[in-house]
């Protein structure tokens, strides 16, 4: 508000003295030019010729924000069609549009215009950014969905345009994660621009800085003043940036014109505004120009000394973390189910004759990365968007599924299962090291078995447990079992009738309390729950028993949370418990919690395996609550609290200070206790917001505005609204107690195991050539993950994506066992490597994001 006024002063303050430089002559023509001279001079500041102004012709598009996304395509042709016209009448007016989805579009229905833009390309009028399928919001997609949006958005504009972006555009997004100068630079772009965060959310020392990011690679970085769009005269968003933004390591600046969000671009006025503004005295130099020539220009000052900002770029509107739920759950879910069968599809068709996907892969991923467009992900849409957005999520899980159980099938009909009075699973690990876990599977079981023995392909027997199946009907019930997978690798599994091997330690649920060997988890009756640390010898959260539980919070605000930093008005809780046991070990114990608050409904299946320091919960939410927010609190015990996030291929300490903040999988808080260092981290298959107020870690569950509703409009209380995320939804959430750091307790790989679980597929009884266990792919290091593997997007070489997860250099080893080869490379802290290895030869080569 203050510089809003400031401005608004400085325009009176020009306007008065160039009415008083008038009102002083009168004496004749001589004198009256005299005047016009004096009043045009005195209209700018003395020192306003020596800075530069970049006119950017320019329209915001919002494919979906207000409007559906099928109105947003019209929106995309018709604004195209006015740049080009404008294009026509002024011969050097520029225009410049991201967006490949945009293009792809064009494409598809208009190819005279396809052709007619790419002229207009050629002869670098037309300036493509961005490089990106959409401009996305950079906090809730993950790494490896970022690297696909510069994937199929660089490689569209190569089709099509024959060019590619050189410079990452996203303006209205409104965060920016610190791993997005990596990303960035291995897509072919070494610039980006933003608007969001403002300078009065958040304080850097230059509109014009180079921005490093968390493994050190910068990028030349420009945030746009004031706003994107401008359908008037340009000259007063000229003198505002002079006014309020000149004191800067720069004298040039881009002005940003055109009409915008729902599309529309250069109007003739701004037109016009800018040719009249070239020349006019004592004004700045203003001339029509590209994000391109910008950059270009400003890299080329060798004078220029510019500031490093190493920090993530936040926040803007803090409550799209968390609304429409489902929208959130959605995206997770697409991403890991992509990935996943992506792995599984790419060395199937090397190791075992799979026919990989990659026209259905790209179509699915296209459809993800479009719903990754900010308005989208961040739930400020219409209702209406929501279904659009629900369609789009199953069309992509439904290829991922399809894929990956079909790939996997085509692998079992080769492993040998011989035995007709048993049964058979092949059990596939879709990570490249080695995973120990549960697996869950429906049997048919009847009465005539008195016992059972579960054994892998060696013969060794395996834990397992009998517990109540998916359906009751007939002889089917589930069995759960304990078995070590391969690396990106599978295993047989059998089920016979034998003796049951029987556990050294078992997990127990009696009464109100689980337990295992390392902990134990008591429920109050007021819906709190408390972990006990048997190795530490303490309650992990603070007030012991009653420490952790679901709060309620009043919050007013609008669909964004405009304004907001924190949500800290909290006005209850739910509470008043039914405890019930459903399993009560030996492999596994599971506690149900159902608690109330108001209309809603709150349902919690605890579960404790024997063996493991994680507890699971399974979490139904039924909520009936308006203007109100659900957080998870874990207040834990540490003193000195330290809270770390994950980011996309990354992660970042974060203040303590009750703020709310975007993340991704997982958010840790380790302190210490005791002069020992401990802590807690908690994985989540569906959610984004969080905060950490002191040692109290919360995670947002959801709120309800009404949708899509935008301050300063007041609600009226007589009216019937639709209010966001009312009613059933579920999600997971898997907490890790650790000594020590989160760096020393494999927290990345439990996340991506949580995220992404074993497979099981069922085996009928047949021959094969196949052996019973095997494994395709490994690595060697506990901080450098594969996280992708899939099929090159021009021929057929096999494309492994690495990353360093724990922000140290390592040297790892990558053994690429279906190529018989192994690749050893240096990663620098959080470097991103990708290898291409060649279908024919073998041979490895270190490629970009682009696959070049």
């Amino acid at each position: 508000m203050k510089s809003e006024s400031k401005s608004k002063l400085s325009r009176r303050t020009f306007i008065g003295r160039a009415a008083a430089g008038t009102a002083l002559v009168t004496l004749g023509p001589v004198a009256n030019l005299m005047a016009e001279d004096f009043q045009q001079a005195k209209l700018w500041p003395a020192d306003a010729s020596d800075f530069k102004f970049h006119m950017i012709g320019h329209a915001h598009i919002d494919p979906v924000w207000l409007w559906s996304w099928s109105e947003g395509v019209a929106v995309v042709h018709s604004t195209f069609q006015s740049a080009l016209d404008r294009m026509n009448e002024t011969p050097d007016f520029c225009f410049t549009a991201s967006s490949a989805q945009f293009y792809h579009w064009v494409g598809e229905n208009d190819p005279k215009m396809m052709e007619e833009i790419r002229k207009r390309v050629d002869e670098g009028r037309w300036n493509i950014v961005g490089g990106w399928w959409v401009e996305p919001d950079v906090n809730i997609p993950s790494g490896e969905a970022m690297v696909r949006q510069g994937l199929y958005g660089q490689l569209t504009f190569q089709r099509l345009l024959g060019h590619r972006a050189k410079v990452a555009f996203n303006p209205d997004s409104f965060g920016h994660t610190s791993t997005l100068p990596q990303i960035i630079q291995l897509q072919g772009m070494d610039n980006y621009i933003f608007m969001r965060p403002g300078r009065h959310e958040k304080e850097i020392p230059a509109d014009l800085f180079w921005w490093e990011g968390v493994d050190g690679t910068r990028v030349l970085t420009y945030r746009i003043q004031n706003s994107y769009n401008n359908t008037r005269s340009v000259k007063d968003r000229v003198e505002q940036i002079l006014d309020e933004y000149k004191d800067q390591p720069m004298k040039s600046f881009m002005s940003y014109y055109g009409a915008g969000d729902h599309g529309g671009g250069a109007t003739k006025e701004n037109i016009k505004s800018i040719n009249e503004l070239k020349t006019e005295k004592g004004a700045p130099e203003v001339f029509y120009s590209t994000t391109d020539r910008y950059f270009n220009d400003m890299r080329a000052d060798k004078n220029l000394e510019l500031p490093v900002v190493k920090d993530d770029l936040q926040h803007h509107a803090v409550g799209c973390y968390t609304v429409v739920s489902a929208i959130k759950k959605g995206n997770r879910q697409s991403e890991a189910a992509l990935v996943t069968a992506e792995k599984v599809n790419a060395i199937g068709s090397f190791a075992w004759e799979v026919n990989y996907p990659k026209k259905e892969f790209t179509t699915a991923w296209q459809r993800v990365l479009f719903l990754q467009f900010h308005d989208s992900s961040a739930g400020t849409s219409l209702v209406e968007h929501t279904q659009d957005a629900k369609e789009g999520y199953g069309f992509a899980l439904d290829v991922a599924h399809q894929a990956t159980t079909m790939a996997v099938q085509k692998l079992e009909w080769q492993i040998p299962s011989e035995d007709p009075d048993s049964s058979y699973i092949v059990v596939f690990n879709p990570h490249a090291w080695e995973v120990d876990g549960n697996i869950e599977y429906d049997y048919n079981w009847g009465n005539n078995h008195t016992s059972s023995r579960v054994e892998d392909e060696k013969g060794n027997p395996l834990l397992h447990q009998w517990t109540i199946g998916s359906s009751q009907t007939g002889s089917r019930k589930k069995l759960v079992i304990n078995a070590k997978i391969p690396p990106f690798g599978y295993r047989q599994i059998r089920l016979l009738d034998g003796e049951t091997l029987k556990g050294k330690t078992v997990a127990t649920a009696e009464g109100n309390r689980l337990e295992n060997e390392f902990l134990r988890v008591q429920f109050s009756s007021n819906g709190t729950v408390g972990i006990f640390d048997k190795e530490t010898g303490k309650e992990l959260f603070s007030g012991g028993e009653s420490g952790c539980k679901a709060v309620v919070i009043n919050d007013p605000t609008d669909t964004w949370s405009h304004s907001v930093k924190s949500f800290s008005d909290e006005i209850g809780a739910f509470d008043n418990a039914n405890i019930k046991v459903l399993e009560n070990g030996p492999l596994r114990a599971i506690i149900r919690v159902i608690t109330t608050y108001g209309a809603s409904t709150l349902t919690i299946d605890w579960i404790l395996h024997s063996g493991s320091r994680n507890l699971e919960a399974k979490v139904t939410l039924d909520w009936h609550e308006h203007h109100k927010m659900l957080k998870f609190s874990y207040p834990v015990d540490v003193d000195s609290p330290v809270a770390t996030y994950e980011t996309p291929y990354g992660n970042i300490e974060r203040a303590t200070n009750g703020d709310e903040d975007p993340g991704q999988r997982w958010i840790d808080v380790t302190g210490k206790r005791g002069g020992n260092l401990y802590g807690l981290t908690v994985i989540n298959d569906a959610k984004y917001g969080y905060n950490v107020i002191e040692n109290d870690m919360r995670i947002s569950i959801c709120r309800a505005p009404v949708y899509a509703h935008h301050r300063p409009l007041v609600l009226d209380t007589t009216k019937e609204y639709v209010w966001m995320d009312q009613g059933i939804q579920t999600f997971r959430m898997l907490l890790v107690p650790h000594k020590n750091s989160w760096r020393e307790s494999n927290i990345v790989k439990i996340a991506d195991e949580f995220i992404a679980p074993l497979i099981p597929i069922y085996q009928g009884i047949h021959g094969g050539a196949m052996p019973k266990s095997g494994s395709f792919l490994a690595a060697d290091s506990d901080n450098v993950l594969v996280s992708s593997v899939k099929l090159s997007e021009e021929g057929e070489d096999v494309i492994i994506r690495c990353v360093e997860t724990l922000g140290v250099e390592s040297e790892a080893t990558i053994d690429l066992r279906f190529a018989n080869r192994k690749w050893t490379g240096n990663f620098k802290p959080y470097e991103i490597k990708t290898l291409r290895v060649d279908k024919t030869t073998g041979g490895v080569k270190e490629v970009n994001l682009l696959e070049e």
